[in-house]
């Protein structure tokens, strides 16, 4: 999301100081250090200036600059590749020798939380490299580059109006032109038969193992009022409104979300959610015959706004949730908690621990319902934590 306070950066080019606001989604500050780059710029010079810490504006043609990003992507595998052969190397070695008595024991198993941190803070490293491709916009984000597409629109609805010049990076132009593609066409639910349809910055519904669990838990009796906390796209409430919840009370912090939401809504002409812009449980509401959250699944810091969705510092949210469901409840209510077991299976929180939190809130587990991923990364060897997304499990937990 946009910061409030407007910044700027400043690049010389032709023997001209050159000023444009800075715009970054990652919340990353202007660049120190800018320098001009174009079509005779090569993909190891790039490379070797975003490792470095160097930021590069691109003059040359926009097709070509799509070019240099896919070159940069490869050199970054290869490169991620090399270390992860010798953790691989690394790790074998160690168990061989704690088999051998050489060492204290030690599983493959407990290389897994090593292996995930490891693996975040690559995925940061790619993004801070790809992210130094930058590109400068005149007002309302007209791009004067050769064969670039319009994109004022799409700059627009991720971003926000502009009426002055700009600068941002080719990797943020390119999520906000995929996003206005996941706005138009929609993300099809098969299990409602509807389809979603997410904005920027709002994660998009692309998991959705998690639909027919909901559609299959007995609803509480009575089921008049429900919330959904941390609504997201809206999915949860439509999927509550198509069984025949009288009322659904939707909250969000982010605003994005919430515009998302109420969009998805008018679309499938649902008409009894209402949406409240606050963290966790509405403010002056009836007390819930349901509650349902679909919180971040793993215990760890967001680095953009948009991982928000997957990862939770500390458990906070979820541990949030725990403790103030009791007192929203109405008599025989029900909390459904939609969770994958993954964070279990890469040892960042403990089924006993969160077992834990749930009686620390007053709550019991009545039942609980499973499902196995369907979604790429459960069927991908070649992925780093492959292992523990085959084993994953996403439940829907209901408590009371």
């Amino acid at each position: 999301m946009l910061v409030a306070t407007r910044q700027y950066v400043q690049w010389q080019e032709n023997g001209s100081l050159h000023r444009a606001q800075w715009l970054s989604q990652s919340n990353h500050g202007p660049p120190a250090r800018i320098v001009i780059i174009d079509d005779t710029t090569t993909a190891d010079t790039a490379y070797r200036l975003a490792n470095a810490g160097t930021s590069m504006l691109w003059r040359g043609d926009f097709h070509n600059a799509k070019q240099l990003i896919q070159a940069l992507q490869r050199r970054i595998d290869r490169a991620e590749l090399r270390k992860a052969e010798k953790t691989a190397k690394k790790a074998a070695q160690a168990v061989t020798d704690s088999m051998r008595g050489d060492s204290k024991p030690v599983s493959a198993s407990q290389h897994l939380p090593n292996l995930f941190h490891k693996n975040r803070l690559a995925q940061t490293q790619r993004s801070r490299i790809l992210s130094r491709l930058l590109l400068h916009f005149d007002a309302n984000y007209q791009l004067n580059l050769g064969r670039a597409p319009e994109v004022s629109e799409a700059c627009t609805a991720a971003f926000g109006k502009m009426d002055e010049a700009c600068v941002l990076s080719f990797r943020d132009l390119q999520g906000a032109l995929g996003a206005a593609q996941w706005r138009k066409k929609g993300v099809p639910v098969e299990a409602l038969g509807v389809s979603i349809h997410p904005h920027y910055g709002v994660f998009a519904p692309t998991r959705q193992e998690y639909v027919q669990l909901l559609l299959d838990a007995p609803l509480p009796k009575p089921c008049d009022i429900a919330y959904d906390i941390g609504t997201g796209t809206g999915l949860l409430s439509i999927v509550l409104a198509q069984r025949g919840v009288k009322e659904v009370i939707a909250t969000d912090l982010n605003p994005r979300a919430l515009d998302c939401a109420d969009d998805n809504f008018e679309r499938l002409q649902i008409e009894q959610v209402q949406l409240q812009q606050i963290d966790l449980y509405p403010k002056q509401a009836p007390l819930a015959n349901l509650i349902v959250c679909n919180p971040p699944w793993l215990p760890a810091k967001p680095s953009s706004p948009l991982e928000y969705a997957v990862y939770d510092a500390n458990s906070a949210m979820l541990r949030g949730f725990f403790m103030g469901a009791k007192s929203h409840l109405a008599d025989n209510g029900e909390v459904w908690l939609i969770l994958s077991d993954l964070a279990e299976h890469l040892q960042l929180r403990s089924r006993e621990e969160l077992l834990g939190w749930i009686e620390e809130a007053g709550l019991k587990v009545k039942y609980r319902l499973d499902t196995e991923p369907t979604h790429g990364k459960s069927q991908d060897e070649s992925d780093p934590l492959f292992e523990a997304r085959r084993a994953e499990v996403t439940s829907l937990w209901c408590l009371y």
